[in-house]
């Protein structure tokens, strides 16, 4: 009876991963018809399917679909804007592929900062997206899920890809356009984090090659609204004749123009105010920061799209993208009237 039960055994979607030479769940996306398998993958299962006469049922499909359609996002703290629009580029493109997306705020766990990844890999996760910096031993726990890093993170998984912005590139942008304005009494506020330190290095560049000295606060703190203000505030009451302030982020924009507020100073006429990311809160008519845009609506897609590559070629080469930031002068910053310098 069991000889016989073994000859006439079902193949299951496992026996057809090993004939193929392929991942579970890259069948799986094969059975439901995802454009994001290479073709030499797709003949190598479908050739292993009619092989072994599989025949999944109606249930065994969906529940292989379900099963690959869970995509995990952790961010480190959903105040933070720039998270909007990279959930909405990653939507955009994995919606229409059955997608859905889980995300996970480490900030607002019971152990802030550990185990938020632990907790999404313990899912059936299709892939990961890391949008916060984690310990690398942390995301190397646990069964191997394809992940992508979006945003700069001091962190990076071996075999993962990478998809910024270019905040090195931003940072000089930055720089470069409060310079052209005229100003040489310069503050900056940042936090900790890869991104913010990749955003002080370009800025820092570009003032030091005008011979301008930079006033910097805030660094090793977070970078939250009540950050940029307690640090726009310490600046300020150290250096009181700062003509414009850069922000490592939105955020810490509202925090600074706050802080400004609060020593009965006005944006832009005594300080120009420039954030970073052109997030909703930078957009709103009501605020109208200049803001440097981190196009992060594009790198959400573009995380979405190399995703999707990773989930079907697992062992392809990691890739590293950078998007490049763009200037959008809003009602925060103007020129230096030269007297004041």
């Amino acid at each position: 009876m069991t000889a016989h039960a073994a000859k006439t055994r079902r193949p299951t979607i496992y026996d057809v991963a090993e004939r193929a030479g392929v991942s579970k769940s890259l069948v799986s996306l094969v059975l439901t018809n995802s454009p994001s398998v290479r073709p030499a993958k797709r003949t190598a299962v479908l050739a292993a399917i009619k092989e072994l006469g599989y025949r999944p049922s109606r249930a065994a499909t969906t529940l292989a679909s379900r099963e690959t359609k869970n995509i995990g996002l952790v961010i480190d703290d959903y105040r933070n804007l720039w998270f909007v629009d990279l959930l909405r580029g990653m939507q955009q493109e994995l919606k229409p592929l059955g997608y859905q997306v889980t995300v996970a705020d480490s900030s607002s766990a019971d152990d802030p900062g550990q185990g938020t990844v632990e907790r999404l890999l313990s899912m059936h996760l299709a892939g990961l997206v890391v949008a916060m910096d984690e310990p690398r031993e942390t995301l190397a726990t646990g069964p191997w899920t394809p992940t992508v890093v979006a945003g700069w993170r001091e962190n990076l998984p071996e075999g993962a890809d990478l998809i910024a912005n270019d905040d090195d590139a931003g940072g000089r942008l930055a720089a470069n356009y409060l310079l052209e304005l005229g100003h040489t009494k310069i503050g900056h506020v940042t936090g900790s984090g890869a991104a913010a330190a990749h955003r002080w290095a370009g800025f820092h560049s570009r003032t030091a090659e005008s011979g301008v000295p930079l006033r910097i606060w805030g660094q090793g703190h977070g970078t939250t609204e009540e950050d940029g203000y307690q640090a726009a505030s310490a600046l300020l009451a150290h250096f009181p004749d700062t003509t414009a302030i850069f922000a490592a982020n939105d955020t810490m924009a509202v925090g600074t123009l706050a802080a400004i507020k609060a020593r009965g100073l006005s944006v832009p006429m005594d300080i120009s105010v420039l954030g970073y990311d052109n997030s909703p809160a930078a957009q709103s008519r009501y605020l109208d920061i200049s803001s440097i845009d981190d196009k992060s609506e594009e790198v959400g897609t573009l995380t979405a799209k190399a995703l999707m590559s990773r989930i079907a070629d697992p062992d392809r080469t990691p890739l590293r993208t950078f998007v490049q930031p763009e200037l959008i002068p809003r009602g925060t910053t103007s020129r230096l009237e030269p007297a004041r310098n």
